[in-house]
């Protein structure tokens, strides 16, 4: 990835290609973890509810995994996780 560079000081250039390549990977993570949320609403709709849990348990694995890096914030993990195993427990 190349990164246009104003910066004339050394360490201002290399904290721009830091955050830059932070910022490609934090996306990356929320990427995957938006597929995964959706993967576990999908199976709601279809009405699947084994598919549902199975995908509850990946989506939540996912949102620990991004929170332990710091790419979201523990509260806002938590009520992710807690909207979806309600929406998951609320099937009939």
């Amino acid at each position: 990835m190349e990164v246009i560079v104003l910066a004339n000081i050394k360490s201002a250039k290399k904290r721009i290609e830091v955050s830059a390549r932070n910022a490609e990977r934090n996306k990356a993570i929320r990427s995957g973890v938006k597929t995964a949320v959706k993967k576990v609403y999908a199976a709601i709709d279809a009405n699947d509810k084994e598919a549902a849990k199975a995908a509850l348990v990946n989506a939540t694995s996912v949102i620990e995994k991004a929170t332990s890096k710091g790419v979201y914030h523990k509260n806002y993990a938590s009520r992710k996780i807690s909207r979806l195993s309600l929406a998951v427990n609320k099937m009939n």
